[in-house]
């Protein structure tokens, strides 16, 4: 019986041995908790309290048959979380921005908040978590460089010369797999050779790096409900 899962067991029919268990498993509570908000979460954050009652509700439903303690409790917190993120309009709202912005019309970039608002409803009218499932699947591969989902907020084009140039470059990406995959591998956008054969200036690339990269990411990965906020993106892939 593996060690962690046998004090786990233990721990669950003892209150002394729960404390002692779940003081000593704090830093990971708090790495699965920033792990799932893709953002530090200290003690003082709302996050740790759910990630905290989360953890002891896996140690208590918690039964050897469920493989890996860690590997459960980390689910279980992984759920907490995501449930209280969905009652907080806060976060509703970012995430409306957040598409919103991937290829909104310029009339909409104009306010954020509205074009958010209009996005909110498109979220809410799809039937199951497709769409949230999408977000935080991608934000995984967006981790490996270095940036998030909620990152493109600030990263991304707003006037339409500036989209339909990241677009051209995105389009050139797309239609060269090697590039695709070098991109991929090295974690950086090739400003060089976008630069060159799309005829997209540097300081663009440069500057919408992290939109280029996740565009990319999105139009070519399984991820449908997203790929749909990118018009210019699929205008251009279509010329």
């Amino acid at each position: 019986m593996n060690e962690m899962n046998k004090k786990a067991v233990q721990a669950a029919g003892d209150a002394r041995l729960m404390d002692d268990f779940v003081r000593q498993n704090e830093p990971f509570v708090l790495r699965c908790a920033s792990f799932t908000v893709h953002r530090y979460v200290t003690k003082s954050d709302d996050e740790w309290s759910v990630a905290l009652l989360a953890f002891s509700q896996a140690v208590q439903e918690y039964s050897m048959d469920k493989g890996s303690f860690m590997g459960f409790a980390k689910l279980v917190i992984r759920r907490r979380l995501i449930d209280y993120i969905r009652t907080q309009s806060k976060y509703s709202a970012e995430t409306a921005v957040s598409l919103s912005v991937l290829d909104s019309d310029p009339e909409e970039e104009r306010g954020n908040i509205a074009a958010g608002k209009a996005v909110f409803r498109q979220i809410e009218q799809i039937p199951d978590d497709s769409l949230k499932l999408e977000i935080e699947s991608v934000n995984y591969t967006f981790s490996a460089y270095g940036f998030s989902f909620y990152d493109l907020i600030r990263c991304s084009p707003k006037a339409e010369k500036t989209k339909k140039a990241c677009a051209r470059a995105i389009a050139y990406i797309i239609r060269n797999p090697l590039l695709t995959e070098n991109m991929r591998n090295s974690k950086y956008l090739p400003v060089k050779i976008i630069e060159k054969n799309a005829e997209v200036p540097r300081k663009i690339l440069e500057r919408h790096r992290k939109y280029i990269i996740a565009a990319v990411e999105i139009m070519t990965g399984d991820y449908p409900f997203l790929a749909d906020y990118m018009r210019f993106v699929r205008e251009e892939l279509d010329r």
